[in-house]
């Protein structure tokens, strides 16, 4: 028996390299899981070639009445949620005073907003059957490492914060709070938007020498979603290869 049978996962971002890698570990672990997006049409392609239980659920995740009605279509189709992995995200490497009002807001909203917006929906749930999990994707520049702008430091900070407020709050009703802090995950991003000069100076800076593979970044993901990690909640576990210790 997998470890995940029988469990309901939702994945936001879910249409992207990582959240792809996130979705087929849960599948892997024996979960049916909800792919949340904005890209209604990539949703559609791909749950054609994904093996087990899944459900193509398009939302703007900025959206709070959109996120909702997406829970509650999740909730219709497939049950009630056991597993949040709040991986939707957007990046920005604009510094501060190139940073646009509609710029930091836009990060903002899809960075955090979404997350508190999907986590307050489950969460309630999820505390009544005594059983959950919530992930949050955040990142090494919430500890001020890696290349980044100020708004998407500042976007994955908050994330920070709200994992450890939400861990308090639920870990009486046997809910976990964890997010996952990766560096730079191989994806379009690394290959398509970097020269090699670029990509040769960033390894330079990475300990293992090498980027991280989306397999990777999700295995962490499987090991905080699954059943005997429920002692583990209100950590945020760095997946940078060596960037930043301690």
């Amino acid at each position: 028996m997998t470890s995940l049978a029988g469990k309901t996962a939702v994945v936001t971002g879910a249409a992207g390299t990582t959240g792809l890698a996130v979705v087929r570990a849960m599948l892997e672990d024996g979960a049916q899981v909800a792919l949340v997006d904005i890209d209604a049409m990539r949703l559609d392609g791909m749950i054609r070639f994904l093996r087990g239980a899944t459900v193509a659920v398009p939302c703007d995740v900025t959206d709070a009445d959109a996120d909702k009605r997406a829970h509650q279509q999740v909730e219709k189709a497939l049950g009630p949620v056991d597993i949040l992995v709040n991986n939707a995200g957007v990046a920005s490497g604009e510094k501060a005073e190139s940073t646009t009002d509609s710029e930091w807001r836009r990060v903002l909203a899809v960075n955090l907003d979404g997350a508190f917006y999907w986590a307050r929906a489950v969460l309630p749930g999820m505390k009544q059957r005594r059983w959950g999990r919530i992930i949050n994707v955040g990142s090494l520049a919430a500890k001020g490492a890696g290349v980044s702008g100020s708004a998407y430091a500042a976007s994955k900070g908050a994330l920070a914060s709200l994992t450890y407020s939400l861990a308090r709050e639920a870990a009486a009703h046997g809910v976990t709070v964890n997010a996952v802090a990766p560096a730079y995950v191989n994806t379009p991003t690394v290959s398509e938007h970097m020269n090699e000069q670029q990509r040769r100076l960033l390894l330079a800076q990475i300990p293992v020498g090498r980027f991280c593979e989306p397999e990777e970044f999700a295995h962490v993901v499987r090991f905080l979603a699954a059943p005997l990690a429920g002692y583990v909640t209100g950590e945020i576990v760095d997946v940078n290869g060596g960037m930043h210790m301690g």
